[in-house]
């Protein structure tokens, strides 16, 4: 008897150190550890170009599964966030963007989110004179979900706790219009 309980265990052990290392997530978080997070995102957004993604979110922004969203959280003003953001995409040469908030952010009480009156007017102050493009939450998210298909994005989770409050940035060319590639293709379609 003892020697089939032996047996079964040795069986056991040689399947389990079969099985390899554990593999480490796919979508790692970097904490808050993170020292210099806009030297993080600065190199990141170098990388990235047409169709990426960069998110400012809440501190109740989900983390998600999809191994192109990586996630880091950092140690700052949310506003402080977005507006560093929006300044390196503006002193890039290779990328603009299309800048969306959630439709809901206009709607929020100020006696249920505490703050939100603030935050409202300071964000307006931060993304003055750019468009901005408000959709239902779900909306956005819906396609940020569609282009990390294909696309990395990068989701930067401040510590705020005011619903409705993430910015999300679509990165475009910088150095060539839609109207530019409507023109390219109506050229290419009558040759």
């Amino acid at each position: 008897m003892s020697k089939i309980i032996i047996s079964v265990f040795t069986i056991m052990m040689v399947v389990l150190s079969c099985s390899g290392p554990t593999e480490k997530p796919q979508n790692p978080v970097v904490g808050s550890e993170l020292e210099d997070w806009k030297s993080e995102v600065e190199a990141t957004l170098k990388l990235f170009g047409h169709r990426n993604w960069i998110v400012i979110a809440d501190g109740a922004y989900p983390l998600q599964s999809n191994p192109a969203i990586r996630t880091i959280t950092i140690e700052a003003d949310q506003i402080e966030a977005v507006d560093y953001v929006n300044q390196l995409i503006e002193k890039a040469k290779h990328v603009d963007a299309n800048i969306f908030v959630d439709k809901e952010l206009a709607f929020v009480p100020e006696k249920e989110a505490k703050g939100i009156d603030t935050y409202r007017t300071k964000l307006n102050e931060v993304l003055a004179g750019k468009p901005v493009t408000s959709m239902l939450h779900e909306d956005i998210i819906r396609e940020l979900d569609a282009s990390a298909k294909l696309f990395n994005v990068l989701i930067i989770k401040t510590d705020l706790a005011i619903p409705y409050t993430s910015v999300f940035f679509q990165l475009e060319c910088g150095y060539w219009n839609s109207e530019s590639e409507e023109n390219l293709r109506s050229t290419l379609i009558n040759k």
